[in-house]
């Protein structure tokens, strides 16, 4: 079943900026960028079965074209979408709380419509998180497609040289991690995170209120391998957390000295204060001005 529909979103939107950012930590076979119609497809893990999504930014809107296993999947491959994009968030309103901030302000004016990407399933953000730790984008890109190649499940048929969906929590719960292509410490912490994922020890809803979502990030903090600075980004883009702030990030540091901000965790974590609510794309913003975020 193919469903061709129109995402709508308030205005200014970074469309240039948010496929730059989905191109680089593409996973082959999973999801991809077709630069010649500025398309950004990728496979979905749906309710009833497997699904293709094609997303193409328009001048005041985004054409999404759904091809589906099951007509019932239509509403819940929307909404993964509009996550993923942030197409809900209010850019009118965070140039507001933060185009005056006499530290990054002219950040925020100099770029308007940028979006806090968020994700089409937590768990497959939370895993990507854990691959990412202390490796670069493209070295977590390049992992992330070795795990789906081995541990996800193909698709029915190839569309568009997509072939395969991102490995499930329970898949990678049963992987051996000495057979995980990362450092034995890494694939034991990710494997410990997958079992808390598939057996609903971690729970990682982005409609949750903030009470859930402390109680999400205690979870996650419990688990061996898994520090302050991924339980942010994991709120961040999986629980779409707009206060988020890993304030501990190195680029996101060096981002703030160039600014002339002390490369010091309590001061930052006290300038970070004057951005709440809004912590997540303040942090945003600094990784652009970086050219580099996290993966």
């Amino acid at each position: 079943m193919t469903v061709e529909l129109c995402l709508h979103h308030r205005l200014p939107f970074d469309a240039a900026g948010l496929l730059a950012y989905l191109e680089a930590r593409a996973i082959p076979g999973v999801e991809a960028l077709d630069h010649a119609t500025a398309t950004y497809r990728r496979v979905l893990d749906l309710p009833h079965g497997p699904g293709v999504v094609a997303l193409r930014p328009e001048r005041d809107e985004i054409a999404c074209r759904l091809r589906l296993s099951d007509p019932r999947d239509a509403d819940a491959a929307v909404v993964r979408c509009r996550r993923l994009l942030g197409l809900d968030a209010d850019p009118a309103a965070v140039v507001a709380a933060l185009g005056d901030d006499p530290l990054i302000g002219a950040l925020v004016r100099a770029a308007p419509g940028r979006r806090v990407p968020g994700a089409v399933d937590g768990a497959e953000l939370a895993v990507r998180a854990v691959i990412g730790q202390q490796v670069s984008v493209a070295g977590a890109r390049t992992v992330g497609g070795r795990l789906a190649a081995s541990l996800g499940v193909p698709l029915p048929e190839p569309f568009d040289g997509l072939v395969r969906a991102f490995p499930t929590a329970a898949a990678l719960a049963g992987a051996d991690p000495e057979q995980l292509p990362m450092p034995r410490a890494r694939a034991r912490a990710l494997t410990g995170l997958a079992r808390a994922l598939a057996g609903g020890d971690v729970v990682l809803d982005p409609t949750a209120d903030p009470a859930d979502r402390a109680a999400a990030r205690a979870a996650l903090l419990a688990l061996p391998g898994i520090g302050p600075w991924t339980v942010e980004y994991v709120a961040m883009r999986a629980l779409g957390d707009p206060d988020a702030f890993p304030g501990t990030d190195l680029v996101l540091r060096k981002a703030l000295v160039r600014l002339g901000h002390a490369d010091d965790a309590r001061a930052i974590a006290a300038t970070a204060e004057r951005w709440r609510p809004w912590r997540a794309y303040a942090a945003q913003h600094l990784w652009s001005s970086a050219h580099a975020a996290p993966p």
